[in-house]
């Protein structure tokens, strides 16, 4: 009778865990939506409704960097993703106004979290 109570505690506890969990990752995704459309308000384009949509959200970003927007499929190639990340992100820190170089700040543990926001906040 024990473990059955035990291990209905545990399945409870682990439930709460995967919705506390899921809750700090949405938080945290609309989070970074918010520095993306604020990046793109401050260098004065509207990124509408796609800046909130997975993956659609990297269109506005790409026009943004003055970037063809096809080179969304090369976000899907490994090695290739990386290369075209970094040059979107340079051409995003140029259009802000920012060193280009800002973007070794990606590369730095701890640092890279405070990358995008640091965009989206910065005068």
């Amino acid at each position: 009778m024990e473990s059955t109570s035990n291990d209905a505690f545990a399945s409870g506890a682990s439930g709460l865990v995967i919705l506390f969990t899921l809750a700090i990752g949405l938080a945290l995704y609309l989070f970074m939506c918010y520095c993306c459309k604020r990046i793109c308000e401050k260098c004065g384009k509207d990124p509408g409704i796609l800046i909130w949509i997975p993956i659609a959200q990297l269109v506005p970003m790409l026009q943004l960097a003055g970037m063809a927007i096809w080179m969304i499929v090369l976000f899907f190639i490994p090695i290739v993703n990386l290369v075209v990340g970094i040059m979107m992100w340079a051409k995003i820190c140029q259009a802000r106004g920012k060193s280009p170089w800002l973007v070794i700040m990606m590369f730095i543990p701890i640092v890279n979290i405070f990358f995008i926001p640091y965009l989206a906040f910065s005068e």
